[in-house]
Parts: C-alpha cells; sequence; structure tokens
C-alpha cells in the first residue's frame, strides 16, 4: 500500500460557493444592488452612511457650555445622559429592626445584605417613626430626619 493509494473515510466537504449561478438564483443570496450586495462588500463599524458618526452627536467632555455669542446653553443630545451616582435610601421606620443601643453604620447594612459594598452615599428620610435609641455612623440625613433623630433620644456621630 502507497500513501497515494490513502482514502479518507468521510467525504470532504466544500464551503458554498455563493455567486457562481446554479440553484441559488441569480443574486443568490447577496440581495439586490447596494453596496452589500457587491463582491468584497464591507461597510465598516460606526458608518452611517456618510451621516455623522454617532460619537461626534455627543457633546465632549467638559459638558453643556454656552454656545459664543449666544445666551442660550448648549442643548445636549437627546440619547446623551449622564450616569450619576444615587445614593442609597433608607426610612427611618427601617432602623426600627435593630436593637436599642446598637451602633448602626453603612458597613453594617452592607454586612446584611441591604446595599452593595459599591455604595459610596448612604441617606436617611423622616418616612416613618424611630422607636429605638441606636447610634448612627456614616449617614447623611434630611433635616427633618435628623429631627426626629434626636427627639428619639439616639445619638447622631
Amino acid at each position: 500500500m502507497n500513501l497515494s493509494e490513502l482514502k479518507s473515510r468521510t467525504p470532504r466537504q466544500h464551503g458554498k460557493r455563493v455567486g457562481r449561478g446554479g440553484k441559488r438564483g441569480t443574486f443568490s443570496g447577496g440581495g439586490t444592488k447596494g453596496q452589500k450586495s457587491r463582491a468584497g462588500a464591507y461597510v465598516r463599524p460606526g458608518f452611517r452612511g456618510g451621516d455623522n458618526r454617532i460619537w461626534q452627536l455627543f457633546p465632549k467632555q467638559r459638558g453643556a457650555s454656552k454656545k459664543p455669542g449666544s445666551n442660550k446653553p448648549h442643548v445636549k443630545h437627546r440619547h446623551y445622559q449622564l450616569k450619576r451616582d444615587k445614593s442609597a435610601v433608607f426610612n427611618l421606620d427601617f432602623f426600627n429592626r435593630f436593637e436599642d443601643g446598637q451602633v448602626v453604620s453603612p458597613k453594617i447594612l452592607a454586612e446584611q445584605g441591604w446595599i452593595s459594598k459599591l455604595e459610596k452615599n448612604v441617606k436617611v428620610l423622616s418616612n416613618g417613626d424611630l422607636k429605638k435609641k441606636l447610634d448612627f455612623e456614616g449617614f447623611k440625613f434630611s433635616k427633618s430626619a435628623s429631627e426626629k433623630i434626636l427627639k428619639s433620644g439616639s445619638v447622631i456621630k
């Protein structure tokens, strides 16, 4: 037996040759006319048919400034939104689940799974009543919440 006499057990499969006539019809799956129907067609990423690229429509790094010689501020693009870090919000009645005299901080809330560890700001709002005396550390408070906390005998550090 020679190498030239070896035959594979599985027949070779060739890729479909598109656009060479035959059973696929005249356009052979490429569609009619236009850039993408031509041989070697390629539309680069970000190309919008000669229109401005999408990132050119957005305001630049420094934000909204006035246009020169005008009193109107520069209007941001309608699809452009600033992503702000919003603070986690808790109402006063939430803290009734803690024991009297316990020190409450954002770190403790993160350990118990009420907030993610990445959240920087935790704010306390005044909805509900605080029925226990607690020590608060590292929170931001609304004015009415801080008044209610001090009235209940709790301490803000």
